[in-house]
């Protein structure tokens, strides 16, 4: 006796298999990235990816140790990558030092002023013994979590960042702390309520360099790669 085919089998054979949904209900975009789509920014021995702000070349404040990019001089100053992204995905691992503090900057473009007058800052710190009241992985004096998955000092912590016209990402260690749109309301009014909202231009290049900063503090980065997103911003700010 032949079996009837009913709606369910057919939906079997028809329906793609679902996939898991970001916290807005949209397809993670690392659904269907391949290796291929990463770029090595340092791969744990070369820094031909990076140089100081302003400057030609890497300078000597920063020392490849053991497989880790580390600020290992006092005003080591802030180093950029050599290119320069639009919507993109960012994942690294940093590892601060006790008390320690530093920051991931975006679009960043080379003024007369230093890098955070331009590039809104991912912030990086010793959540335990650091000093400022904006945490770790928060989107600086804009976007706050009350979620904290950092390991303690002294110990890898994995970041990624997804920055795309159609809304960021910042995840820590798995943990996805918020998400926000460049350009909303939400955030002009967050801009226009912090110490960034006098300087003019400041999240509005939609196109600029990656910056690890020089805080003072002992930091170490490893594992950092990239990937561009099929996305633009629209670009307001010309750069170097």
């Amino acid at each position: 006796m032949k079996r009837p085919w009913t709606i369910f089998t057919l939906l079997l054979f028809v329906m793609p298999p679902l996939l898991p949904l970001t916290a807005n209900g949209d397809e993670p975009d690392t659904a269907t990235a391949s290796e291929s789509e990463w770029e090595t920014l340092f791969d744990g021995e070369s820094t031909a990816a990076w140089r100081n702000y302003k400057q030609d070349d890497l300078g000597s404040g920063w020392q490849v140790v053991d497989g880790a990019l580390v600020k290992t001089a006092k005003r080591a100053g802030d180093i950029i990558t050599r290119e320069k992204f639009n919507a993109f995905e960012l994942e690294l691992e940093f590892k601060i030092s006790p008390g320690g503090n530093s920051g991931v900057m975006y679009h960043v473009v080379e003024t007369d002023g230093p890098p955070w007058h331009t590039g809104p800052e991912i912030q990086i710190q010793d959540n335990v013994a650091g000093h400022d009241p904006q945490k770790c992985g928060w989107l600086y004096q804009f976007y706050s979590s009350d979620k904290d998955a950092t390991k303690p000092a002294g110990q890898w912590n994995k970041l990624r960042v997804v920055i795309s016209p159609e809304g960021c990402q910042h995840v820590v260690n798995g943990v996805e702390y918020f998400t926000y749109k460049i350009g909303s309301d939400d955030w002009n009014q967050k801009l226009a309520e912090s110490k960034f909202g006098k300087l003019p231009g400041f999240g509005a290049a939609g196109s600029g360099h990656i910056c690890l900063q020089d805080h003072g503090d002992e930091v170490a980065y490893r594992n950092i790669r990239v990937r561009r997103l099929d996305k633009s911003f629209p670009t307001e700010t010309s750069s170097k």
